[in-house]
C-alpha cells in the first residue's frame, strides 16, 4: 500500500531547512540564507492549498508515523481546521519574512532564519497533532523560538518583555504536563480520539479528576490565547519586539485559540459524559471581559504598535464569545473573523514599522509629516476600517456573522451590548491614533525616508484580505459552515483517526502498561 506522506511535509519542510539553515554562517552568508528561507517559506504556500483542497474532497486523512497505534504512536489528523490553520500560517510567514529582509531585521541576530522556520514548524505540528502529549511539544517548540525571536536585536524593554512572557509562559507548561498526567493516568491515552472514547465511558469515581484536568487544559489554553485575566504578557511583548516577528506572532494567540476549538469540541464536547461541554460556561463571560479589557486596552494605547498589539486580544475576545455560544453559526463566524483578524493584524504590524520609520520612531508625540502620507495614509485607513469592523470590508463581515450567530442566546443582550460598545471605543481609539500619527506633525520637512515597493508589498498583501475576503465571502462563510459542522460531529474524526479500532474503556485508575494495546 502506497503511504502518503504530504501530511508530515508542513512539520518536516521547516524542521529540515532550520537544521540546514544552523549550518549556514549567517554573518559570512546571509544571502544564502535569506535565499533557502525564502523559498521553504514560500513552497509551504501551495502545499498548505493541496492539503486544504484534499480535506474538501476526503473529509478527513490520518498519519501514522512508524505506524504505531494509538496510544504510544504519533498521529497527525488533517481536517477542514487544521487544513485552514496551516494555510493561514503560510500566508502571514511569507510576507512577515519579507518583510524582515526587506527591513534588515535578520541582520540583528544570528540565528533568525533557523528561529523563524522552527517558529513555523511548531505552529504547523500544533495544528496537524492528533495527541495531547505532542501538542505540549509543539508548545514548547513554540516556546522556544518566539522567546527567542522576541529577544532578536536585543535592548531593555525586550528582555524585560522576554521575562515575563517566557516565565508565564513556563508556568502554563508546567500546568500542562499536570493536566497531560492526571487525565493519562485516570485513561491510559493522550489521543485526542481516543480520550474522547475514554472520557465519555469515565465512571463517576473518576469524573472530578477528569474535569480538573479539563479545565486546567482550559487555563493553559486560555495563557496561550491571552484569555482575561492571563492577557498581561502580550501587549509589551507585541509591542516591543520586531514589527516583522509581531506579525508572525499574530499566530501564537490563534493557537491557544485552535487548541480550545479542537480539545473542547472533541475529547470534551457534548459527549464527553461527566465532562461534557465543560468549558462552555466559561467560554462566553470571559470571553466577553476579554473583549471589553482589550477595547480599553486599545483606548489607553499611546503608540501604535501597542494599540494593536491589545486589539489582538480585542480578536481573542470576538473569537472565544463566538465560540462560547456553543453553536454551529458561532463557530463558523469565529473561522470567518479569526481569518480576518489574523491577517490583517499582521499587515498593521507592518504598516506601523513603516509609518514610525517616516515619524522618526516618534510614537504618538509631534513629529515630522510621514514622506508618504497618501500612500501610508490610505493603507491606514484600510486597516482601521477593517479592524473597527466597519463595512464594507471583512471586519464588519466577522461581526455580523457573530451578531446573527447571538440570535437565539440567552446572553443576547450581553453579547450585542459589549459588541457594539467594544466597537465605539476601538472606533474612537484608532481615529485619535490616526490624527495624532497624520496630523499632529511639526513644522519641518518630512524625513528623507520612503517605503520601497518592497518594503511595502508586505503590508499591502495582507491589508488587501480586508476587501478581498469580503470578495470571496460567500465560499468563505461555505467552508467556515461545513468546518464548524464537521466540528460538531466528532465521531467521523475519531472513526478516521483510530482506523475503526474498537476500544473499551480504561479500567478505573489504570494507564496501560508498556507495550499492550489498551
Amino acid at each position: 500500500m502506497t503511504v502518503d506522506h504530504s501530511l508530515i511535509l508542513p512539520i518536516l519542510l521547516p524542521f529540515v531547512v532550520g537544521i540546514a539553515l544552523l549550518s549556514i554562517d549567517g554573518d559570512r552568508h546571509l544571502a544564502w540564507q535569506r535565499r533557502l528561507s525564502l523559498l521553504a517559506t514560500a513552497a509551504a504556500i501551495p502545499l498548505a492549498i493541496l492539503l486544504l483542497v484534499t480535506t474538501v474532497d476526503s473529509g478527513y486523512r490520518t498519519y501514522v508515523l512508524g505506524h504505531w497505534p494509538a496510544p504510544f504512536g504519533i498521529v497527525l489528523v488533517l481536517d477542514r481546521l487544521s487544513a485552514l490553520m496551516v494555510l493561514l500560517a503560510a500566508v502571514v510567514a511569507l510576507p512577515a519574512l519579507w518583510s524582515a529582509i526587506g527591513a534588515d531585521t535578520d541582520r540583528q541576530g544570528r540565528y533568525f532564519h533557523p528561529l523563524f522556520q522552527f517558529q513555523l514548524m511548531g505552529l504547523n505540528g500544533a495544528f496537524l497533532t492528533g495527541d495531547l502529549f505532542n501538542l505540549f511539544v509543539f508548545f514548547e517548540i513554540l516556546l522556544i523560538a518566539s522567546y527567542s525571536l522576541l529577544l532578536h536585536g536585543g535592548g531593555r524593554e525586550r528582555i524585560r518583555a522576554g521575562l515575563h512572557y517566557v516565565i508565564l509562559n513556563l508556568t502554563g507548561s508546567a500546568l500542562f504536563l499536570i493536566a497531560i498526567g492526571v487525565l493519562y493516568g485516570l485513561t491510559g491515552t493522550l489521543n485526542l480520539a481516543e480520550l474522547a472514547v475514554r472520557v465519555a465511558h469515565a465512571s463517576a469515581a473518576d469524573a472530578g479528576l477528569i474535569r480538573a484536568g479539563a479545565l486546567l487544559l482550559l487555563v493553559v489554553f486560555g495563557l496561550k490565547a491571552a484569555l482575561l485575566p492571563l492577557h498581561a504578557w502580550l501587549p509589551a511583548a507585541y509591542a516591543n519586539t520586531g514589527a516583522p516577528i509581531a506579525a508572525l506572532f499574530a499566530l501564537l494567540t490563534k493557537v491557544g485559540v485552535y487548541s480550545i476549538i479542537r480539545v473542547f469540541t472533541l475529547a470534551f464536547g457534548s459527549t464527553a459524559g461527566p465532562a461534557a461541554d465543560i468549558a462552555a460556561p466559561w467560554l462566553l463571560p470571559l470571553g466577553l471581559a476579554t473583549l471589553l479589557v482589550g477595547a480599553i486596552g486599545l483606548l489607553a494605547s499611546w503608540n501604535l504598535r501597542r494599540l494593536i498589539a491589545y486589539s489582538v486580544i480585542v480578536s481573542t475576545g470576538m473569537l472565544l464569545t463566538a465560540i462560547g455560544l456553543s453553536t454551529a453559526a458561532g463557530l463558523s463566524a469565529a473561522l470567518v473573523y479569526l481569518i480576518h483578524t489574523t491577517l490583517i493584524t499582521a499587515g498593521m504590524f507592518l504598516l506601523a514599522d513603516l509609518i514610525a520609520e517616516q515619524r522618526g520612531h516618534a510614537d504618538s508625540q509631534p513629529a515630522p509629516p510621514v514622506a508618504q502620507p497618501a500612500l501610508l495614509g490610505g493603507l491606514f485607513f484600510v486597516g482601521v476600517v477593517a479592524m473597527a469592523g466597519l463595512p464594507p470590508l471583512s471586519g464588519f463581515l466577522g461581526k455580523v456573522l457573530l451578531l446573527q450567530a447571538a440570535q437565539d442566546s440567552p446572553a443576547l443582550p450581553w453579547v450585542w451590548g459589549i459588541v457594539l460598545s467594544s466597537g465605539l471605543l476601538i472606533i474612537v481609539a484608532l481615529s485619535r491614533m490616526g490624527s495624532q500619527l497624520f496630523w499632529r506633525t511639526l513644522d519641518s520637512a518630512a524625513l528623507p525616508v520612503h517605503a520601497t515597493v518592497r518594503r511595502l508589498f508586505p503590508a499591502v498583501a495582507l491589508l488587501a484580505a480586508g476587501p478581498l475576503l469580503v470578495i470571496l465571502g460567500q465560499p468563505l462563510i461555505g467552508y467556515a459552515s461545513a468546518t464548524a459542522q464537521q466540528l460538531r460531529q466528532p465521531a467521523a474524526y475519531i472513526e478516521a483517526s483510530l482506523a475503526n479500532r474498537h476500544l473499551a474503556p480504561a479500567p478505573a485508575h489504570a494507564a496501560p502498561a508498556p507495550g499492550t494495546t489498551p
